[in-house]
């Protein structure tokens, strides 16, 4: 039987739950979620992005990120603007309060990272990085492969004239 205490794959998975538990909780003391906090840090690092572009890079249905963005913009801290070249996709933007917010995300993001890596000296955290990275890299790549241009297709007798 294996040692689940050491299997990797396990590891990872527990650990990436229990950061989403504690993001939870701390979004939640701050009356907010942490689906409406990853809309803020994308929106800061991605302004003017698309609420299908961010509902792609969230992993969520578009109607998941209409929802939480309805939210947001009801709270003052987002708005909708019109493509100025395609009046069907909305822009979204970040306003004041939600940098107000984001200083604070950013707080308990850094308490966090320093709760997580406690006991962890800094070469070995530099290593972890790095691996993570390198498999993030691995995933990434085998999840989208290049696409295959198919080959021309031949005509068949019947569609020759």
């Amino acid at each position: 039987m294996a040692d689940f205490e050491h299997d990797l794959l396990f590891l990872l998975h527990d650990v990436a739950r229990l950061l989403r538990v504690d993001a939870d909780k701390r979004a939640r003391a701050h009356g907010m979620t942490r689906a409406q906090w990853a809309i803020l840090i994308w929106l800061e690092r991605e302004p003017g992005i698309s609420q299908k572009e961010l509902a792609e890079l969230l992993e969520v249905e578009p109607i998941t990120v209409a929802r939480l963005v309805d939210r947001l913009e009801g709270r003052g801290m987002m708005e909708r603007r019109p493509d100025p070249r395609d009046r069907r996709i909305w822009r979204l933007h970040l306003l004041l309060p939600a940098h107000l917010v984001l200083r604070e995300i950013s707080e308990q993001r850094s308490e966090m990272a320093t709760l997580v890596t406690q006991g962890v000296d800094e070469d070995s955290l530099a290593i972890m990085i790095e691996a993570l990275v390198r498999m993030k890299s691995t995933l990434t790549r085998d999840s989208h492969p290049t696409r295959r241009v198919p080959e021309p297709r031949q005509p068949e007798a019947t569609e020759a004239i």
